[in-house]
């Protein structure tokens, strides 16, 4: 069973140290304006959105491109020694799809380490 009296002690023990804080001036709203903790207090010059480029999305494609390909190679090849050449039709079209995603991702440049 939960102690409500115990709740009701400690809700009101919250509530007179905040108000205590407050009272004292170690809380609530400032009268002068927040300086940006941004190089010591100076305003920044761009939003901190903008020095952060992801770039790395591209590449992160191209790595699941390749983990999904390994990740059926292997199940795959226990199965090729049973379906035979219907399981390497299947794994050509497999690699012929991903082949079509890393050619993409080449013109788009993603293998150029800047």
């Amino acid at each position: 069973m939960v102690d409500l009296a115990g709740i009701l002690i400690s809700s009101i023990a919250a509530l007179a140290t905040g108000l205590a804080l407050q009272g004292f001036g170690l809380g609530g709203l400032s009268s002068e304006p927040q300086k940006t903790p941004y190089l010591g207090g100076s305003d920044p010059k761009v939003h901190a959105w903008q020095r952060y480029h992801v770039r790395y999305y591209s590449m992160t494609l191209l790595f699941i491109a390749f983990e999904m390909e390994m990740m059926f190679m292997y199940p795959w090849a226990v199965v090729f020694l049973e379906e035979g050449v219907k399981a390497m039709v299947e794994m050509g079209m497999f690699l012929a799809i991903l082949s079509i995603g890393i050619l993409y991702g080449w013109r788009e440049g993603i293998f150029r380490w800047q």
